[in-house]
């Protein structure tokens, strides 16, 4: 199975919604970026799960809610909404790396404290009424971390465990820590998934060669950096992300029609010009990876001085 990995500000329901018209069939599933117990108000509900409200994710790829805190309370009242609204799985992160998050024990930085993890699912588990996931790395600060997670964890009826082998620390630096990934795999009682730079088909072959007891491979950057990965994963196709851009047919769109067609649904959300300049920049960014181009061309995109001239510039580059 191949899953999109939660993204936030970027796997959002916009992205979700155009990726799944263009490439309907690539993902499995997708986990929502993180729902964050401590943003907003849980008493309107409704805006604070607007991302996977059911209405607008009908006929897209099916999408699991992902929920970002350790306020235990709060937690089991979300995921019992997310329940009432036909959810039968929530995600727990235990890998958000950004620091503002960790420092405060929420996503990655809640692995150094194994006894509040299991504080925490003793009193959800038993309290919510769909199943728990979670997606994890291998510590905050190192990866041994891990060592005294896995326990509580296989205590617990958990669904499945996604692991991202890196720490906290890194963020997205360095690579992933696979030996590590391998001397943990077979300690986990539940079905695991791989998350991790899988970026090409050979990345992908590698992962499940070596691990083919892995239950689903999930793919964040590298979706994002070539549009067409999943399909490319599929078919088999070459090892070269550069041919994503070739590998179109009736029934696949190429990665500049997959990005004019993100960028004209920003254009069209009830946002601030201000709003939309920011979010194309940071698809831009990315995708950009995926289309022919000099680097100079591709920055004056960022460089742009109005909305209109940014999509005037995308738009000469995707034709």
């Amino acid at each position: 199975m191949l899953s999109l990995a939660p993204m936030q500000g970027l796997t959002e329901l916009l992205f979700r919604k155009v990726y799944s018209i263009c490439y309907p069939d690539a993902f499995d599933f997708a986990v929502s970026p993180f729902l964050s117990l401590t943003h907003g108000n849980l008493k309107d509900a409704d805006k604070k799960i607007e991302d996977v409200m059911p209405g607008p994710n009908v006929g897209l790829m099916p999408v699991i809610p992902q929920i970002l805190g350790h306020e235990t309370d709060e937690f089991i009242d979300l995921a019992n909404r997310l329940n009432d609204l036909g959810y039968n799985e929530v995600n727990w992160n235990m890998g958000c790396p950004m620091r503002r998050v960790a420092g405060k024990h929420r996503g990655s930085g809640i692995l150094p404290y194994p006894d509040e993890v299991n504080d925490i699912l003793s009193e959800v588990v038993p309290n919510i009424r769909c199943s728990l996931s979670v997606k994890i790395r291998l510590g905050y600060r190192n990866n041994d971390e891990i060592d005294k997670i896995i326990p509580i964890l296989n205590s617990f009826p958990i669904k499945n465990v996604t692991i991202h082998p890196r720490i906290g620390k890194q963020v997205y630096s360095g690579v992933p820590d696979i030996e590590k990934f391998a001397e943990v795999l077979p300690k986990i009682k539940h079905p695991v998934s791989y998350n991790g730079d899988i970026f090409t088909v050979g990345d992908y072959v590698r992962i499940r060669t070596r691990f083919p007891q892995v239950k689903d491979v999930m793919i964040g950057r590298g979706a994002l950096y070539n549009p067409l990965l999943p399909v490319m994963i599929r078919q088999r196709c070459p090892d070269d992300f550069s041919n994503g851009d070739r590998f179109v047919n009736a029934s696949y769109p190429s990665a500049k029609m997959f990005i004019t067609r993100l960028v004209d649904e920003i254009m069209v959300q009830n946002i601030s010009d201000q709003a939309k300049t920011r979010k194309i920049k940071e698809y831009w960014c990315l995708l950009s990876k995926s289309i022919s181009g000099t680097e100079e061309s591709k920055r004056r995109v960022l460089h742009a001085d109005n909305l209109e001239e940014m999509r005037r510039l995308i738009t000469e580059m995707t034709k």
